[in-house]
């Protein structure tokens, strides 16, 4: 494995983390935490991680976002994917599906709060995804390809399915 997949493994642990103890428990990932444990033993945990480890909002509410684009930009970059005779690089899927969401939020159609911080961080971070060095070959259509890499990149976006709030 190469350190680039090293550092996705670890941001999205990063991203874990935070969702797992210091967003709300309605999240979906928040959700199979506490069935599979108890809510007695997460509230638990969480009490003494939020006290031992305190975090600024800025951290909690926009870094995970952040990660998340710098993941999936990275695990984008060997792709694109063809509608018709329009051939859009892998690089601009995650700025797409990442503005979309914001905009969705917004207009009330998902749950979530539009936040211009997590436009901001998310820019940055999809910048910074697309000038961290490149270890790959020629790009491949992601409908066609079926590989680690295919499906780590598909698990990178479902990821944004787990931080979804169950109401």
């Amino acid at each position: 494995m190469n350190k680039q997949y090293i550092l996705i493994i670890i941001f999205l642990i990063i991203s874990l983390f935070i969702y797992l103890f210091y967003r709300t428990e309605k999240t979906l990932i928040n959700e199979i935490f506490i069935s599979l444990t108890s809510m007695q033993a997460y509230s638990g945990l969480k009490s003494a991680i939020v006290y031992e480890v305190p975090l600024n909002n800025l951290v909690i509410y926009s870094l995970p976002e952040g990660l998340w684009m710098f993941c999936i930009t990275l695990t984008s970059k060997p792709y694109y994917i063809c509608l018709g005779r329009l051939r859009i690089s892998g690089i601009y899927i995650p700025l797409i599906i990442c503005l979309s969401l914001e905009m969705l939020q917004l207009l009330h159609f998902t749950n979530g709060r539009f936040d211009i911080m997590d436009v901001s961080t998310f820019l940055l971070f999809w910048f910074l995804g697309i000038y961290y060095p490149y270890e790959g070959g020629k790009k491949q259509n992601i409908l066609t390809t079926y590989d680690m890499k295919t499906i780590l990149c598909l698990v990178s976006y479902s990821i944004v399915y787990f931080a979804h709030v169950i109401e």
